[in-house]
């Protein structure tokens, strides 16, 4: 899983991680977790954010770029 996520992510801390995705790689990303997920030990979030909404970024964050889906794992 975590191959997986880094594979997307853009940033992140942890066990978060932030990716902005077009809508065929969503697609991907949900096809290849399901297949990796263990649904008795992992948990996978995937979160997508208002576009309508100001992001508010602290310290060295980057505003994004492409659509706004993020993974939460």
């Amino acid at each position: 899983m975590l191959a997986i996520l880094k594979e997307y992510a853009v940033g992140g801390q942890r066990s978060v991680f932030e990716c902005f995705l077009t809508e065929a790689e969503r697609n991907e990303l949900m096809n290849r977790v399901q297949g990796e997920v263990d649904e008795r030990e992992d948990k996978f979030i995937l979160i997508r954010l208002d576009p309508r909404r100001e992001m508010i970024f602290l310290g060295k964050a980057v505003a994004p770029e492409n659509p706004p889906y993020f993974v939460v794992g």
